[in-house]
C-alpha cells in the first residue's frame, strides 16, 4: 500500500492526547455529570435503566468537554456552561440510541448495545426521553441564540440519519454526497457543542464563528477515523464490532473511494457485498484488501487530517492559552487513532 501507512493497533497515544483537556475541565465536568445523573431520573423505572446503560459505558465525553473549555476560554464565570454541555450529553447519547436501532447493531462501546437487552421500542423512547430532557435545560439557561443553535443541530443530526438512509447500499454515491451526510450527522453536534460557550460567554461574532469552524471540521475529522477504523484496529478499542458498517451496508468514504477507483471485477464485487449482502467474513477480508490496494483507508486518513488542520486553522487567532492547547490535542487525539 502507497502513502499513509495506518497501524490500527497501536492506539495508546489516543489515551494521553486529551489528556490536558481533562484536567482543565475536570472541575466542572464533575458538575456535568451529577446534572446528567439527576436528570436521567424518573417514575418509570426502565427510563434511567436504558439511560445510565449507555451513559455509564465509559464513553469519554468529549463533545461536552468540548463545551466546558470553550466557555473556559472565552471568560465564562456563570453556570450555563455546565448545562449546556450536559445537554449536549444527552443529545449525543439520544442519537446513539437511536443509530443502533436503524443500524441493527448489536454492541455499543463494547458492550452490548440497549435494544439488545431492553428491545427497539425502548431505546428510540428513551431517546426521545433524553432529547426532551435536553432542550428542557437549554431553557433553564435562558439563551436564546444558544438554544437556537442546539435545536437546529438536533434537526441537522435527524436530516443526516434520513440522508444516510439514502446512500445506503448506494455504490453511485458520490464524495460530497457522503461528506454531507457526516457533516450533518456528525459534525453539526461536534460544532454546536463548540460555539455555545462563546455564546453564553458574549463573545464577538468571528470569535463565535472561528469555534464553530473548529467544532465542524473536527467532527469531520472524527468521523473519518471512526469510518478507517471499521477497516481495521479491533472490536475492544473501537467499541463495536470490526466490519459492521460493511455488514449493514453502508458506503462510507473507503467504500466510495475504492468502488470509484475499481476496476469491472473489483466493482462486482462490492456490488455483491454491498448491495446482494454477501458479506461475510471472507468477504470482509476481500474487502479489507481490496480497500488497501486502491489506497482507500490511507486516503480516508488523509481528508481526516486535512480537516483536522481546518479546525486547527480556526483557532489561530485566538490566544495562546492552555484551553487553546487543549482543544488543539483533541484533534491529535482524533487523528493518531489511526496510527
Amino acid at each position: 500500500m502507497s502513502g499513509v501507512v495506518v497501524n490500527f493497533e497501536n492506539r495508546n497515544q489516543a489515551d494521553t492526547s486529551i489528556e490536558l483537556l481533562m484536567q482543565l475541565v475536570a472541575d466542572d465536568m464533575q458538575r456535568v455529570n451529577a446534572l446528567i445523573l439527576s436528570k436521567t431520573g424518573s417514575d418509570v423505572q426502565m427510563i434511567p435503566e436504558v439511560a445510565n446503560h449507555l451513559i455509564d459505558s465509559g464513553g469519554k465525553r468529549l463533545r461536552p468537554m468540548i463545551t466546558i473549555a470553550a466557555a473556559q476560554m472565552c471568560g465564562y464565570e456563570g453556570d450555563g456552561h455546565v448545562t449546556l454541555a450536559a445537554s449536549v450529553e444527552f443529545m449525543h447519547t439520544a442519537t446513539l440510541l437511536h443509530d443502533d436501532v436503524v443500524d441493527e447493531s448489536d454492541l455499543r462501546r463494547g458492550k452490548l448495545a440497549a435494544r439488545m437487552l431492553w428491545g427497539n421500542e425502548a431505546s428510540v423512547l428513551v431517546g426521545d426521553f433524553l432529547l426532551g430532557q435536553a432542550f428542557r435545560m437549554m431553557v433553564d439557561v435562558g439563551s436564546l441564540d444558544a438554544l437556537n443553535v442546539l435545536s437546529h443541530a438536533a434537526t441537522v443530526i435527524a436530516e443526516g440519519e434520513v440522508m444516510q438512509l439514502t446512500t445506503a447500499k448506494n455504490l453511485e454515491t458520490t464524495e460530497d454526497e457522503y461528506l454531507e451526510v457526516i457533516r450533518s450527522k456528525t459534525a453539526a453536534l461536534f460544532a454546536a457543542a463548540a460555539e455555545v460557550g462563546p455564546i453564553i460567554a458574549a463573545q464577538p461574532a468571528t470569535t463565535i464563528s472561528g469555534f464553530r469552524s473548529y467544532g465542524n471540521n473536527l467532527g469531520l475529522a472524527f468521523q473519518l477515523i471512526d469510518d478507517a477504523l471499521d477497516y481495521g484496529g479491533n472490536s475492544k478499542k473501537l467499541g463495536k464490532n470490526i466490519g459492521d458498517d460493511f455488514r449493514e451496508g453502508k458506503v462510507t468514504l473507503p467504500v466510495v473511494l475504492a468502488y470509484r477507483r475499481g476496476d469491472d471485477k473489483e466493482r462486482q464485487f462490492w456490488q455483491d457485498a454491498i448491495v446482494s449482502e454477501k458479506n461475510d467474513d471472507n468477504a470482509l477480508d476481500q474487502a479489507r484488501e481490496l480497500l488497501h490496494r486502491r489506497d482507500a483507508i490511507s486516503d480516508t486518513v488523509l481528508r481526516a487530517r486535512h480537516y483536522a488542520d481546518m479546525a486547527r486553522d480556526a483557532l489561530d487567532r485566538m490566544p495562546n492559552t492552555e484551553h487553546k492547547t487543549a482543544l488543539i490535542d483533541v484533534l491529535d487525539f482524533c487523528v493518531s487513532r489511526a496510527n
